[in-house]
């Protein structure tokens, strides 16, 4: 008769865990690719930004003015649909597209308004992962940089965000903060929907094995 037999997995050893890990966190970079000299910006020029990702599977652009305040602008989903402040389709200011795991945002007129540094944010792991800052400004302002808003001052959205420098919190009395929390619980829908068919598969083979092992 033969005897019921036990695999025990072998442990990842450190080298599967860093690229593991790595995996994890997904890659934001982003370019400009209009104007060709980002530094000779004008009033009433059009902007175009890239953010280069290794995922398709959403993100959002944010602004981060002078004075810290992060503003949402849109977010893309996987299926190229744009939501723009207010949960609007269309913006009179922003265009906004997708093409594979490039996800793309053009300032129609640039303002002053629009200054600022712009971060690509993509969510993971009911993380949100932001790309390093694009400084934006008009010629004579590079140097008025906007300060990061500090945790300890401001309290945080209810969207969770691993720690780090290029993470910030988003003041709660900000105009800005039911859209960003929107954003937020729609990053946190479709993670969850995720993890609810994990689980039930998980939960569909525990009992298949657990029906097997009672025939036995």
């Amino acid at each position: 008769v033969p005897s019921d037999i036990t695999t025990v997995p072998k442990p990842l050893s450190i080298a599967q865990l860093s690229v593991a890990a790595q995996r994890a966190v997904p890659s934001l970079e982003i370019k400009v690719r209009s104007p060709k000299d980002i530094g000779q910006l004008r009033v009433g020029q059009r902007l175009e930004l890239e953010c280069h990702t290794d995922r398709s599977s959403g993100a959002s652009w944010i602004r981060q003015d002078r004075s810290g305040t992060l503003h949402f602008i849109v977010f893309i989903n996987s299926f190229s649909r744009a939501t723009f402040e207010g949960s609007q389709r269309t913006s009179p200011r922003f265009e906004a597209s997708r093409e594979n795991t490039i996800y793309r945002l053009a300032v129609k007129s640039f303002t002053p308004q629009d200054e600022g540094r712009y971060f690509c944010v993509m969510s993971l792991n009911l993380m949100l992962h932001f790309s390093p800052g694009q400084h934006v400004f008009l010629p004579g302002q590079q140097h008025l940089h906007p300060a990061s808003p500090s945790p300890a001052k401001m309290p945080s959205t209810s969207c969770p965000s691993p720690g780090g420098p290029s993470l910030f919190s988003i003041p709660a009395d900000s105009r800005m903060q039911k859209d960003l929390d929107s954003s937020c619980l729609a990053f946190l829908c479709v993670t969850s929907a995720g993890l609810c068919l994990l689980l039930l598969q998980l939960l569909a083979t525990t009992i298949v094995l657990h029906q097997l092992k009672a025939h036995h």
